[in-house]
């Protein structure tokens, strides 16, 4: 693969907020792992076409950060969870300006937008599944979510 492609790709990944690529080509095989730090530079693999085992390539040099305190973990919520049907990010009302879709306590019916999840410039809007009364917010406005990850508690 084309040094100057590799690069490029490299970039893009960097500065999005996709966080593993992967793209087969005729010649080999290349996947593109953002790491945990967000100005961490990617890792990188490469198969060449004839060879099933990745050969770790060196990735562009970058400032090390320190690690990020890890929180407790808390009990799992009661009750039924809204969950992400994405990995995106998560935003609580339409615009930046806007009223929040929901809150603690706010009665939902089934079909209800709830919250907008983020994914390659798409805005979605993600519905309840569910009727009933929002008991927990558990995503901060503007944070990742990942596929499955429990995004409201309704009750």
């Amino acid at each position: 693969m084309d040094l100057r492609k590799l690069k490029t790709l490299i970039d893009l990944v960097s500065e999005s907020n996709v966080s593993e690529l992967e793209i087969t080509e005729a010649e080999g095989k290349v996947r593109i792992v953002k790491s945990a730090g967000s100005m961490a530079a990617p890792i990188m693999t490469y198969a060449p076409a004839a060879s099933s085992v990745a050969a770790p390539m060196q990735p562009v040099a970058a400032p090390a950060l320190p690690a990020a305190p890890v929180p407790a973990p808390e009990a799992a919520p009661t009750g039924h969870q809204v969950k992400s049907p994405m990995v995106g990010t998560f935003y609580r009302s339409s615009s930046p300006g806007a009223k929040a879709f929901v809150d603690v306590g706010s009665v939902v019916k089934e079909g209800e937008t709830v919250c907008i999840v983020e994914a390659m410039k798409i805005l979605n809007e993600i519905e309840a599944d569910k009727s009933g009364t929002i008991t927990k917010i558990l995503v901060e406005n503007g944070q990742p979510v990942e596929y499955g990850q429990p995004m409201f508690v309704i009750e």
